[in-house]
């Protein structure tokens, strides 16, 4: 499985997780300029962009730890774009980090909101 069948995977994963937990699916892999978005939301009324980080092993740190200031500023003009380009305006937001671990071959699935500020 090559690293964007990887992503792929735990964006799926993070999907099925988030919806069994209330969350709306709206769009997946939303792309703006030069950035992406994994996944867009609605919990409750509250829009949510989602980054999701998936480590088959520990040897780099821990999947939110891999979001980096430059990440952070993308993923907010990407959102940024989302809302515009959908005409969206006076709507409550914020970005949530979906961290996918694997223990024994079994997904560890933890939702970190507002994980970015």
């Amino acid at each position: 499985m090559n690293k964007r069948q990887k992503g792929r995977a735990g964006e799926d994963l993070a999907a099925t997780f988030l919806e069994q937990k209330g969350y709306q699916i709206i769009e997946r892999n939303y792309r703006f300029d030069r950035g992406e978005i994994d996944l867009i939301a609605m919990d409750g009324k509250e829009m949510v962009f989602i980054e999701v980080k998936t480590r088959h092993t520990g040897a780099y740190g821990s999947p939110e730890e891999s979001i980096t200031p430059f990440k952070e500023a993308q993923l907010k003009k990407v959102a940024e774009g989302y809302l515009f380009q959908h005409q969206i305006e006076e709507q409550a937001c914020r970005f949530d980090v979906v961290a996918i671990t694997f223990e024994n071959g079994k997904p560890q699935i933890r939702v970190l909101q507002n994980a970015i500020l």
